[in-house]
């Protein structure tokens, strides 16, 4: 499973960071970073509750 950023869509509201630190976080300009594209299909459940709560719909799973 694969977390994707549709970056031009991103705001950094951090919602993400706040719900998986170990995934995303946000550099020093406060732009979001994926700490971790490729995750364990153990954690699909908690990606898709992560996806469905970006405020602008930037995220995805492949």
């Amino acid at each position: 499973m694969r977390v994707k950023c549709d970056f031009d869509l991103c705001e950094s509201n951090a919602v993400c960071v706040g719900m998986a630190p170990d995934v995303f976080d946000l550099d020093d300009q406060d732009y979001l970073v994926i700490l971790d594209e490729d995750l364990p299909e153990s954690r699909a459940e908690e990606m898709r509750q992560v996806v469905a709560s970006c405020p602008r719909s930037a995220l995805s799973i492949e």
